[in-house]
């Protein structure tokens, strides 16, 4: 007996059945309306900082004559309030303006969607910070992963959108920066917070940074003590072989001190003297280490000169 194929009947959606054509695109077309500022939560674990500066004053100032002229973004929420995806500084101006409401559009998009949104429209700030690119550039990718593979709303599979791309290397092109350092941006947050400021205050560079975050938390607790402790930082070389030594299990406290408290290269006292005042008594063409030895030279047979007339 043959087997029956199943019937594809094209049923509608249940919501379909139930509302007009009118309804459905009046759900799902954005809209602007004005919001009580207390039912606007922030975005969790929102990675860009809302800093009281100068241009912060500035909007407080702007919003108190003209309002908020660019509306926020936000979605709503479950039990009816709103989660902001773009315009937690516009959201704290108006606060400090003494404004109970603010513009908003409201739109309907996915955790992940929310999360690319909210990356996206904050990364155009002229000033962004490396922690805050560090947690950006890794929630986005996450998102990103999270939807590779997915539909998309063209019906086209991610794959296909990505044209076998990584993830990482779209967010590259996205951002403008290579693989590479999208890595290494991510990796900061491995660290702890109180090192992670020292890389947000230029303290500590990227690239010694990234090689502490592979560091035990508790090891990376010992050695911001010590730098306080010698008022030092380290090198990258200094953080190579910290992270090492880590590696093996052999790096302690006394290990970590022994390490922060070598001479670096570049603190060795240098002794530098204009080459106008010593070019004369050279031919041209002389290296630097030529100079040098004979410099030194001179200067021994002057120790031995003088040696020889004190006796």
């Amino acid at each position: 007996m043959a087997k029956s194929k199943g019937i594809n009947m094209n049923l509608p959606a249940v919501d379909d059945l139930f509302t007009t054509q009118e309804e459905r695109d009046e759900a799902n077309r954005e809209s602007i309306m004005d919001i009580h500022i207390t039912e606007i939560s922030d975005f969790p674990n929102h990675p860009f900082k809302v800093r009281m500066d100068e241009k912060m004053l500035d909007m407080v100032e702007s919003i108190k004559k003209y309002g908020v002229l660019v509306p926020a973004l936000v979605r709503e929420k479950p039990d009816g309030s709103y989660e902001m995806i773009a315009g937690h500084r516009r959201k704290m101006a108006s606060e400090l303006a003494e404004k109970t409401e603010m513009p908003c559009i409201v739109r309907n998009l996915s955790d992940d969607e929310a999360t690319i949104v909210m990356v996206d429209s904050n990364l155009q700030r002229e000033q962004i910070l490396p922690s805050e690119k560090a947690f950006a550039y890794k929630m986005k990718l996450e998102a990103m992963k999270r939807q590779a593979g997915r539909p998309s709303r063209n019906s086209v599979p991610m794959a296909q959108d990505l044209k076998g791309k990584t993830s990482r290397q779209i967010l590259g092109e996205q951002v403008g920066e290579s693989q590479d350092q999208i890595r290494r941006y991510i990796r900061l947050t491995e660290l702890i917070p109180s090192i992670l400021d020292m890389v947000d205050e230029a303290k500590i560079a990227m690239r010694p940074a990234v090689e502490l975050s592979y560091l035990p938390k508790i090891e990376q607790e010992v050695l911001f003590d010590i730098m306080q402790l010698e008022d030092c930082t380290p090198s990258h070389a200094q953080a190579i072989k910290m992270r090492r030594m880590s590696e093996v299990g052999k790096l302690n406290n006394d290990v970590i001190l022994s390490i922060m408290t070598e001479e670096k290269g570049n603190q060795k006292e240098q002794f530098h003297m204009p080459k106008e005042r010593i070019s004369k008594f050279f031919p041209p063409g002389t290296s630097v280490k030529q100079v040098e030895d004979t410099i030194i030279k001179a200067l021994e047979m002057y120790r031995k000169r003088e040696r020889s007339r004190e006796r």
